[in-house]
């Protein structure tokens, strides 16, 4: 009984360092646990064991999964949800369920027992922190689950102690399966919207890897609303139904994916073309398809679709291919029926050639064509620059200045732009040494990363020798990371983040809004500022959804102790309506556009 009450001394730092994994009961119960289990050894026996029965119910309500197991990995106790969760019975089933639990953290199944006695072996306080895992009991199917486990040492003073093995295990089948409705369109099965914007995202941060390519596809069914209103709704879906089948069968599937964004409007992403002749070719079989795929009894339907495409490099950045392959597809259904669309600027056709920007940019860093600018991020409150965000441009002996957006995709797609990224590095490092001398007001600076840059490895290190050369003040120096990017939650990055941070370098969360963050991956990810994209800004003096969606956001990143930064302030009447949400910082055109080194200087003075 005396072993027993150390559990209450023993668990309490357990609790303190991983109360992120339990729920707001399980919190109450542990505590409960702790308060039952700390009284004098001469408290009598009859009482402890009342004390237990009671911790006990108490544990058989609560809904996080919970088994402890003894040094042997012998079952001392599983509540109520892990007993479910397991389809275990206490009472029949043999009680060295350690060795029979099988659990796949990477690509093989291992038993728990194996897992337990390796992480006691390796660490002086052995334990696994929340990981996420594949479970597998007595042979049974697998189960997505939230891992974490913690060892206690359990005995008294001077006496040879136990180690008990607390394994808390938060079954996910529940929140896959529900996310997965939310990433599917109701009639059809296919991925919806919401999946097509998280996977461009995904497909963005991975262009480098391909040499093709990257084109988005928008389909109408046309007159489908006429079709309804003589078909009925039922024969109507089942024409939906039967494209959406054709779409995911098709031999398209091997270069691409497809999707039902909404009504009659479908979505073919694919990877890796080698031309746009081949994306044309693509659209016309369709059509042919279409004109003979369905039939009303003996009678064919004869149906056309009116397409728009877009393709990245042609039609401009990655995260403008969605936009710019609907305004493809209003033009195609203003020109009539089975149309299809290229959406291709003639500017960036006739003025700027992909090879000759390639073949330009090595020689471009030694001839010192590229130029740091500045963009001030200014208080929401007093307006005074409090930080700025570095931004490369590219003075061209041809084409004069090239927009980012043009040579930055050809970078991220051969590579050069973890080059790029160690010369804007240097370039502010220099720049704040400079200000530090000549005693300009020092502001932290912004600098954009790349994927490629985190892939290249040694990125940290090169970072940390850089700023120990130049001396240089690492609080001064922010990375700013794209929702894309960080959605990736790839141990290696997540180790990297973590690594800059423990630098004094600041994260900032880039671009948020646009793709699809779980609230879970947020928690974790070590961002001190938020930046809110400044697509869902640009209509919300209009727009009430564009309004409610900002203010939640600014109130969830609050919650999570992070600063809240919005990008395309553009009039006095958006930075005074922000401010009401309680914004922290602004950047846009209102307050300024990037400047040039010596222009920045100017208001970085006044200011």
């Amino acid at each position: 009984m005396q072993t027993i009450s150390k559990m209450g001394e023993t668990i309490l730092p357990y609790l303190t360092e991983n109360y992120s994994i339990v729920s707001g009961i399980f919190l109450l119960l542990l505590l409960l646990l702790c308060y039952f289990f700390s009284g004098k050894r001469t408290k009598r026996e009859s009482t402890d064991a009342k004390k237990i029965a009671l911790v006990k119910k108490a544990f058989e309500v609560c809904r996080e999964a919970v088994m402890i197991l003894s040094d042997k990995q012998e079952l001392l106790y599983v509540n109520k949800p892990m007993r479910e969760l397991l389809k275990f019975d206490i009472y029949r089933e043999e009680r060295t369920l350690g060795k029979n639990i099988k659990v796949s953290i990477g690509k093989e199944f291992r038993v728990l027992e194996e897992l337990i006695e390796e992480k006691c072996a390796s660490q002086k306080t052995p334990r696994l922190p929340p990981i996420q895992a594949k479970l597998q009991i007595n042979g049974r199917g697998e189960i997505p689950v939230n891992l974490s486990m913690d060892v206690l040492q359990v005995g008294e003073e001077g006496v040879s102690k136990s180690e008990w093995s607390i394994v808390s295990i938060h079954d996910l089948t529940a929140e896959r399966k529900h996310i997965a409705q939310e990433y599917q369109h109701k009639l059809t099965a296919l991925p919806n919207q919401i999946k097509a914007l998280h996977d461009i995202h995904a497909l963005n941060a991975k262009l480098h890897l391909n040499k093709g390519k990257m084109v988005l596809m928008l389909l109408n069914i046309d007159n489908l609303s006429v079709l309804r209103s003589i078909l009925g709704n039922e024969q109507t879906d089942k024409i939906l139904k039967k494209f959406a089948f054709y779409l995911k069968s098709s031999p398209m599937r091997e270069i691409g994916s497809s999707y039902h964004t909404f009504y009659n409007n479908f979505l073919l992403i694919l990877n890796n073309v080698e031309d746009l002749e081949t994306v044309k070719k693509i659209a016309q079989n369709i059509q042919k398809e279409l004109r003979t795929f369905y039939k009303v009894g003996e009678s064919r339907l004869f149906l056309t679709a009116s397409i728009g495409i877009s393709a990245y490099p042609d039609s401009g950045p990655v995260m403008k291919l969605f936009d710019n392959a609907s305004k493809a597809l209003s033009k195609a259904e203003k020109n009539g029926h089975g149309r299809i669309e290229f959406y291709i600027p003639e500017e960036r056709k006739q003025k700027y050639d992909e090879l000759v920007l390639y073949n330009d940019m090595h020689a471009a860093l030694e001839r010192e064509q590229f130029e740091v600018y500045y963009q001030p991020i200014v208080d929401a409150k007093s307006g005074r620059v409090v930080s700025s965000e570095a931004l490369i441009r590219w003075h061209h002996p041809e084409y004069g200045m090239v927009p980012p957006d043009l040579f930055i995709a050809v970078m991220e797609k051969t590579g050069f732009i973890a080059e790029l990224g160690r010369f804007v590095l240097n370039e502010v490092l220099k720049q704040q040494k400079r200000w530090e001398l000549f005693q300009f007001r020092q502001i932290p600076v912004s600098i954009n990363l790349s994927l490629i840059e985190l892939e290249e490895g040694k990125f940290v290190e090169y970072v940390e020798k850089q700023i120990a050369y130049h001396k240089a003040n690492p609080d001064l120096i922010r990375y700013e990371i794209t929702e894309g990017l960080a959605m990736q939650d790839k141990k290696h990055f997540a180790m990297q983040f973590n690594a800059l941070k423990k630098l004094g370098i600041a994260i900032v969360l880039d671009d948020f809004g646009s793709g699809y963050t779980s609230y879970a991956y947020l928690k974790r990810f070590p961002a001190s500022l938020l930046k809110i994209d400044k697509v869902l800004v640009d209509n919300i003096l209009t727009n009430k959804d564009d309004q409610y969606i900002v203010k939640s956001i600014i109130d969830l990143g609050h919650s999570l102790g992070m600063k809240v930064v919005i990008e395309g302030i553009e009039n006095k009447n958006m930075a005074d309506l922000l401010t009401s949400y309680g914004c922290d910082y602004f950047q846009g055109f209102y307050f300024s556009k990037p400047l040039a080194v010596f222009e920045f200087q100017k208001m970085l003075r006044k200011a």
